[in-house]
């Protein structure tokens, strides 16, 4: 029996002489780790200031070293993903004006997808809009200078600059055999974010969100109370490249009670975060569609995937351009900023927008409503004793209308030029008529 006892007591103490041993080993493991690191980083760092050194004393031309420094970081940031980057000064400046809605340049949004400089959205009503500038189009040249390698910062410098200067860009287009050139005006960017029309004879309002900007929620809030008894809205997010995430969260609350919206997933753990819907920000409960194709980006994409998650709305259109990532802007002096990718979007059901972007749930590809032509019919206005005097003063008071009409309203003719409008509401039609019969 004692001699068990001391077997057992022998076993305990070689246990108890392993586990020391095991956490000295750890210990010792970690200590030696964390001098590792340190020695790697000072030995980084130092590699770092000796390349800044040569540079600065054996460079073709004399380099400043503030400059040299700015570079260092620039090529940094942009070395990490297509949306990070150094502000300096004037670009920190810029985003500040771009967020509040007014900007200079050409109104076109654009990112670097498989390394070129790629139209993700000209925003409506701007120069770059009204040259015909297409979601998908590629930048070749900017002034003869070619893109290529060029980073996303020195692209979007080069395309601003002061009113009624002109611009030339260097196109390439899919669906073309030759890359064109593009002549442009830079203008002042006065951004509409929001405007709203009703489609004429339907009840169905027409919600346009040309881009997140701090405006928005406010904007489309007051929109949707001026009209409260619509058979339907139609969130129209076509060509919108994005902006701020708190508008698009406020955005999708208004047609939501509850639910998150959104969840943001980084590195680190404080950066985690789940937006969820508040019931008391919910202001229209009407049978929803949210437009969208190849230029909705970003904050659009949060906005139309969370709505579809959530079973809250019919997407109509085309694939989104699939941008998931958050943007933070973290100040490192009062006039520079980086801009730095901390974390990424996932939708309600756990899915990511990133490079996937949100597929709708009709696919519409644009054109125009397909009509028969030339069909043969007869009409009152055929007959032999039509009033010609009253289809005269109709055809007059139909003109006199038609600019009034198509300021507070979308006309069959605009209808009938948009496919995916046309589908939007029809849709709406059938959300109306599954409500009646349920």
């Amino acid at each position: 029996m004692n001699k068990k006892r001391i077997l057992a007591s022998f076993a305990g103490f070689v246990i108890c002489l392993v586990l020391c041993v095991f956490f000295a080993s750890s210990l010792e493991a970690k200590t030696s780790t964390k001098e590792d690191d340190i020695t790697k980083r000072l030995n980084a760092l130092d590699k770092l200031t000796k390349a800044l050194d040569i540079v600065e004393q054996y460079y073709v031309d004399d380099q400043n070293i503030s400059d040299l420094v700015d570079k260092s970081i620039s090529g940094l940031l942009g070395n990490l993903d297509a949306h990070s980057s150094f502000l300096n000064e004037k670009e920190f400046n810029d985003m500040k004006i771009q967020t509040s809605g007014k900007f200079g340049g050409l109104g076109v949004t654009v990112g670097l997808k498989d390394g070129a400089l790629s139209v993700i959205a000209p925003i409506e009503g701007t120069p770059a809009d009204k040259a015909g500038i297409k979601t998908g189009d590629i930048i070749l040249k900017i002034d003869d200078e070619a893109t290529l390698d060029m980073s996303l910062d020195d692209a979007v410098d080069k395309m601003r600059g002061k009113p009624n200067t002109p611009i030339k860009l260097t196109i390439y287009r899919q669906s073309l055999q030759k890359p064109f050139e593009v002549r442009l005006i830079r203008d002042i960017i006065k951004v509409e974010s929001v405007y709203a029309k009703m489609i004429e004879d339907e009840n169905i309002l027409f919600l346009r969100v040309t881009n997140f900007d701090e405006n928005v929620v406010e904007k489309a809030s007051k929109e949707l109370r001026k009209y409260p008894n619509v058979k339907g809205v139609i969130l129209d997010l076509r060509q919108n490249p994005g902006g701020l995430l708190n508008q698009a969260i406020g955005l999708s609350n208004l047609f939501l009670d509850n639910g998150v919206i959104v969840v943001q997933k980084g590195r680190v753990q404080s950066e985690n975060q789940e937006y969820k819907a508040e019931p008391k920000n919910k202001i229209s409960s009407a049978p929803l569609v949210v437009l969208v194709n190849g230029g909705s980006a970003s904050a659009s994409e949060i906005v139309s995937g969370a709505l579809q998650d959530l079973k809250r709305a019919v997407i109509v259109g085309e694939n989104t351009f699939g941008k998931g990532s958050v943007q933070q802007i973290i100040p490192i002096s009062k006039t520079e900023a980086l801009r730095l990718t901390i974390a990424r979007y996932y939708l309600p059901s756990g899915r990511t927008i990133q490079a996937v972007g949100v597929k709708p749930d009709v696919e519409v590809f644009p054109g125009k409503v397909s009509m028969l032509e030339n069909n043969f019919s007869i009409k009152e206005s055929d007959l032999k004793k039509h009033l010609e005097s009253e289809l005269e003063k109709l055809s007059k008071t139909k003109v006199d209308k038609k600019d009034k009409d198509e300021k507070y309203f979308i006309t069959q003719r605009q209808i009938n030029d948009d496919v995916q409008l046309k589908s939007a509401i029809d849709t709406i039609k059938i959300l109306n008529i599954k409500g009646k019969f349920k």
